[in-house]
């Protein structure tokens, strides 16, 4: 019997039995009107993690260790092939044997997400990672990198080009607030790592992130995966918790955007301004467990993963049905469910 399986399948009706009502803000979607992050047996997901420069030696071996723990996690544990992972980091110097494609020059990072355009599918996902110091006053901020800095408006320019393809952008940076709303757009998952440009100093965000990836320590609610939205909460709790035992008042602020109006959250959830989209947002590949080796396991994966989603976006709109019409849809998705987990628990 397959454990994991079963936990989601499990977890999914308990989460829908104990939903209350959502509260008066709540997000409001279907899924005609929530197109994004509906993954299939042929979708692909590409990371590009963009680390700049360093204030000193010893915050940049800090810097280089969260970017080769975050390739390797993507790859060895979400699903990610080596080759859809871009490293463009300081000089573009050699990282522990992994392949580094460029610099964190401006230019350099064009030329690859140009490149990466002509590559990619519609439907694929595309996450950003930022790593490095930003710096800058309210409308004026940038990214700390290689020559010249890099503004939001540069790289909101440089992702222009990705119309059919889920967008995920975490900037993990100091001062990286103004820099990020410059990214907001309908359809992306947006986080910055602080609030304010007055949050200038060594960030610690990525740190938490990353250990929240490793193990699936971030998978909050236990179905399996890690969505963005539990990724930001488990991170920017571990910064809250860590500036508490410190004593010292905290000075990096986590907030995210999925709504594309640049109005950031402190407290994302389903039923709040921001959090919808960031928690259909998943970081993982479409993967088979690896004791599978039916050429079906993929594809029911798929249509689970995707029953998931639904109920997922069901729940968050219950204030716009009937009471029972609203359970009827839920039975029967979490008919079906259980269903296909039956029949992907059965299958060699």
């Amino acid at each position: 019997m397959n454990t994991t399986a079963n936990r989601i399948a499990c977890w999914l009706l308990a989460s829908a039995l104990w939903q209350v009502a959502p509260a008066m803000q709540a997000q409001s979607a279907d899924d005609e009107s929530m197109p994004w992050f509906q993954q299939d047996a042929g979708t692909n997901k590409y990371a590009v993690i963009v680390t700049g420069a360093a204030a000193s030696a010893d915050i940049a071996e800090r810097f280089r260790r969260w970017t080769r723990d975050l390739h390797s996690t993507l790859r060895d544990d979400y699903g990610y092939d080596g080759d859809n992972i871009r490293i463009l980091i300081d000089e573009g110097q050699p990282l522990d044997g992994l392949t580094v494609s460029a610099s964190s020059r401006v230019d350099d990072i064009a030329d690859t997400l140009s490149t990466l355009q002509t590559e990619v599918d519609a439907g694929d996902q595309l996450s950003l990672f930022m790593i490095g110091h930003g710096s800058g006053t309210f409308g004026d901020a940038k990214f700390n990198n290689v020559g010249p800095d890099m503004t939001g408006a540069d790289l909101a320019s440089m992702l222009a080009g990705f119309t059919e393809q889920d967008i995920v952008i975490i900037n993990t940076t100091s001062a990286s607030f103004e820099f990020s709303r410059e990214l907001s757009a309908l359809g992306r998952v947006v986080v910055s790592a602080t609030r304010s440009p007055s949050e200038r100093y060594d960030p610690i965000f990525a740190g938490y992130m990353i250990a929240g990836l490793q193990d699936h320590t971030a998978d909050l609610d236990r179905n399996g995966r890690v969505s963005i939205l539990e990724l930001f909460n488990y991170a920017s709790g571990r910064v809250a918790g860590w500036y508490d035992e410190q004593g010292r008042l905290a000075t990096e602020n986590a907030v995210l955007d999925d709504t594309g109006d640049g109005l950031f959250s402190r407290e994302p959830g389903a039923t709040q301004a921001d959090g919808l989209l960031a928690e259909i947002a998943y970081v993982d590949v479409i993967v088979p467990e690896a004791e599978k080796t039916s050429p079906q396991a993929r594809a029911l994966r798929v249509d689970m993963q995707g029953l998931e989603r639904e109920i997922f976006i069901l729940r968050n709109q219950k204030q716009n049905y009937l009471e029972d019409d609203y359970w009827r849809r839920l039975e029967a998705l979490l008919i079906d469910l259980a269903t296909r987990t039956r029949t992907y628990n059965a299958l060699p």
